[in-house]
């Protein structure tokens, strides 16, 4: 028998043992998706919405939160047409919200007229111009945003957030413009108002968030007389944590307070999750509004799966719940022709007997569909 070559006989080893660890480390994990197969979605509903919706709308929350997660599709596939279609937007509103020079009858109570400046809805717009001025640091882009925001930085008031929604429309706002500007009052002033929002929507035993004080238990109660926690007030609130979380300084003296909030949020959400994957519009009784909702599920599972992106959730534990989301939406929510379906319309709570199917789509539910199909690329990407 012809003995080996010693020096062969390295060499061979050397290159297995090389084939082996670089197989370990491009290997994919195993999430049920494809990152080709999740561009695609990304780009077959994306594709749909823009083709059926004119850039040249206005700046209100509605449309304002399809930017934003179109802006985090653009992020993720680099695809241009994206980028040029929030331009198009941001320009077309002149790169304001409301369009008010009178600082003197500036508000914020709901409204949408051009006075109301100083409302959330109205400033949501900001966090795209910021994303857009990152891009490409034109002054411009980011000087509405400056004159409101500091402006309102400027006034004694603090609970400008006074409903669930708003902490979505606005927190992210806040560590954007910090990340632009280096202003640290931004950072100040967020967690000033956070910390008012709390005190009148958040409910510490089950570590959810009431839409506004209207519906704190037990002022208000479901059809069994549970509490009403809506889907999408909480989607709003746990998506705006992790887009706060994902630009906040590790340094800032209330981190951990966010955190901490968020991984609450995350169990509370986890354990209200239906085996068919969505959320239902009354979180904790289903019988209130039952069947799918997608706008909640669809900022839910983006949460989730932001959270195990950036170690804050552990991926053994959040994983199956974000594929679950993820599975209901890509199975149910998109349509064959890329529209999504099943978003409950433009409210403020769960409505029994209001009808949400396959033909019930909005910017918003669009937006957070992106969010949710983007932080998939991202987890397929580690």
């Amino acid at each position: 028998m012809k003995s080996m070559n010693p020096n062969k006989y390295l060499t061979g080893l050397l290159l297995t043992l090389s084939v082996a660890l670089s197989a370990c480390t491009t290997a994919a994990p195993d999430v049920g998706a494809k990152r080709g197969e999740v561009i695609a979605v990304i780009d077959k509903v994306n594709t749909y919405w823009q083709e059926k919706t004119p850039a040249k709308e206005w700046s209100f929350w509605n449309v304002a939160a399809y930017h934003t997660g179109n802006m985090e599709a653009y992020k993720v596939t680099g695809n241009e047409r994206y980028r040029r279609y929030s331009e198009e937007w941001a320009a077309h509103n002149q790169w304001m919200g409301a369009k008010s020079q009178d600082k003197a009858n500036w508000k914020y109570s709901y409204g949408e007229t051009d006075d109301h400046v100083l409302f959330g809805d109205w400033q949501i717009c900001f966090q795209t111009y910021a994303d857009l001025y990152q891009l490409d640091k034109d002054p411009r882009k980011i000087a509405r945003a400056r004159e409101v925001m500091e402006y309102q930085m400027s006034t004694p008031n603090k609970d400008y957030w006074w409903w669930a929604d708003g902490l979505y429309m606005v927190m992210p706002v806040m560590t954007k413009m910090y990340k632009a500007t280096g202003n640290r009052q931004y950072l100040e002033k967020l967690h000033e108002y956070y910390e008012y929002a709390n005190s009148i929507m958040y409910d510490a035993d089950a570590k959810l968030y009431y839409r506004d004080a209207k519906y704190v238990y037990p002022k208000h109660k479901s059809v069994n007389g549970l509490k009403d926690f809506w889907a999408r007030g909480d989607g709003w609130v746990f998506a705006g944590l992790a887009k706060v979380l994902a630009e906040l300084p590790q340094d800032d003296p209330y981190r951990a307070e966010y955190v901490q909030r968020f991984k609450d949020m995350a169990a509370a959400l986890k354990a209200s999750q239906q085996p068919e994957g969505y959320w239902t519009r009354s979180l904790l009784d289903p019988a209130h509004a039952p069947g799918p909702e997608t706008s909640g599920t669809a900022f839910f599972t983006y949460g989730l799966l932001w959270g195990i992106n950036n170690g804050l959730l552990p991926r053994a534990e959040y994983l199956p719940a974000a594929q679950k989301g993820w599975s209901y939406l890509t199975s149910t929510a998109v349509q064959p022709d890329g529209k999504i379906g099943y978003v409950q319309p433009i409210g403020d709570r769960a409505i029994p007997g209001q009808v949400v199917d396959q033909n019930s789509t909005a910017h918003f539910g669009v937006g957070a569909f992106l969010l949710a199909a983007s932080e998939m690329v991202r987890l397929l990407d580690k």
